[in-house]
């Protein structure tokens, strides 16, 4: 079967909502009675409409003729010609988001077919596999290119280191989902991506948001989080001498960008750009990398985020959030300060508006630290965290469980507002930050993810994947 990619009435998304000319009104989901694991279950249907199979097959729209390979994540179906005030092609392969969305499918529990076999999974392993080769045959990118065409060639980009690492932990989640032979596949995949990060991890990368060159926060919290994963591997991966020394030196140099008031982003870059920090890539190095919730300077760093786009008095501040706060929701979050991208590179907005994925991270970082306080018996609290926790209502005399359930609370409002300002569901990339209907590219697959992410964190534990009986028959047998 070939389809082309779905056209605004088949993803049920009004274009009016997304342009520059949206209404101020519009039908609202009913926020309040929405049951947040139920819609992620119906989230996780949306998020697959954008993975590829030799069943589902979508043309590129900008090269007629070519067709996608199985396996292939789109970031969004969004492209200028079917998204009126969009001019970014979002119908590509990023390795980052790709990885994202593989542990969510490996995460929510679907059936698989005999043997334990999850055939998006195999699927998504062998389109990785595919473009890593097509990077590792190209001269001119490395093996830490960040964007691929639907047929797996490489689209002239960035290179970001975080993505081998996040597809190596993507790769170890889904592992026990996969037939033997995609396993062979997955473990060479990981094994390259070992030998080469090893040879990279202490070198200048293209930050999250692909717009410095420098050392990146995020990336270095992802980098460890693999070099923990794989020092403890159970798939059969020989763990070199060196995955020891890059643990601690990546350790030590996390640290370095605390700067007595946040986390910098990225240094020897973006640390001299006016308007970069507080940025949001801090929180999503939470989600995705190896940095604790309870961090005491990642808390202090989130208390400036939160008030730098919740507080009327911050000149960064979304009024959307007012606006929400007198409903019990929100706030939304954003990027950082000056961002100025809203789906249209042409006319670009000062301030930015806030993002589906941002909020959700926000959200299961505070998920993440209420378990870890539960888990402790111990709030984190010290001169560094003190405003974060303040801010909640939330001091020295509160008991852990009033910590816990005031952050639960805290991001479930959070959640809220994302249900409360998508589009009969559909989820975009942005929302606008006065109004508050969605902008840029809509149906983003990580805008999905992220909620799933958060939704599982809030659950306090992910669902297992189940072991496959260790068979020699394929996948399709």
């Amino acid at each position: 079967m070939t389809v082309a990619l779905w056209s605004q009435s088949m993803s049920g998304a009004n274009p009016t909502h997304i342009g520059a000319n949206a209404p101020t009104v519009k039908p609202r989901p009913a926020f309040a009675q929405t049951d947040l694991v139920a819609l992620s279950r119906y989230f996780s249907l949306l998020m697959m409409r954008n993975i590829t199979s030799d069943g589902y097959v979508i043309e590129n729209p900008a090269s007629p003729g070519v067709f996608s390979a199985p396996g292939c994540v789109i970031a969004a179906p969004s492209y200028p010609a079917n998204t009126p005030g969009v001019d970014q092609d979002y119908v590509f392969n990023w390795v980052r988001d790709g990885a994202i969305t593989a542990i969510e499918i490996a995460l929510a529990g679907l059936l698989p077919v005999p043997g334990g076999v999850l055939p998006s999974l195999v699927d998504y392993v062998n389109f990785a596999a595919l473009c890593q080769a097509n990077a590792k045959n190209s001269p001119t990118v490395t093996l830490g290119h960040a964007c691929f065409t639907i047929s797996g060639e490489v689209r002239p980009w960035s290179e970001q280191n975080d993505g081998p690492a996040i597809q190596s932990i993507a790769i170890m989640t889904l592992f026990d989902q996969l037939d033997d032979a995609t396993q062979t596949i997955a473990k060479q995949l990981v094994e390259t991506n070992l030998s080469y990060l090893l040879d990279v991890y202490q070198n200048k990368t293209t930050n999250l948001w692909e717009e410095y060159e420098g050392y990146s926060f995020f990336a270095r919290a992802v980098q460890l989080r693999f070099f923990r994963e794989i020092s403890t591997n159970t798939i059969g991966i020989a763990v070199p001498a060196g995955v020891a020394d890059a643990i601690s030196w990546l350790e030590s140099q996390l640290a370095t960008h605390w700067n007595g008031q946040l986390y910098v982003s990225i240094l020897d870059a973006a640390a001299e750009q006016a308007g970069y920090d507080a940025n949001i890539d801090i929180v999503s190095s939470v989600c995705y990398g190896g940095i604790e919730a309870a961090d005491t300077k990642l808390l202090a760093t989130a208390a400036i985020l939160r008030r730098q786009w919740a507080d009327p008095s911050s000149s960064n501040y979304f009024p959307v959030n007012g606006a929400d706060a007198a409903k019990g929701l929100g706030p939304l979050f954003g990027r950082y300060p000056g961002d100025h991208y809203d789906g249209d590179v042409a006319a670009p907005v000062v301030g930015g508006h806030p993002w589906a994925l941002c909020t959700a991270n926000f959200a299961e970082f505070q998920y993440r630290l209420a378990n870890a306080i539960d888990a402790s018996g111990a709030i984190p609290l010290d001169q560094f965290s003190e405003p974060f926790f303040a801010e909640l209502g939330l001091g020295a005399s509160n008991s852990t469980a009033e910590a816990s359930a005031a952050l639960r609370a805290s991001s479930d409002v959070m959640l809220r507002a994302i249900v409360y300002h998508s589009d009969h569901y559909e989820l975009s990339e942005q929302f606008d930050g006065t109004v508050g209907y969605e902008k840029s590219v809509r149906n983003l697959t990580w805008s999905y993810a992220a909620f799933l992410s958060a939704v599982r964190a809030r659950s306090a534990a992910a669902p297992a994947a189940k072991p496959k009986p260790r068979s020699s028959r394929s996948r399709r047998s």
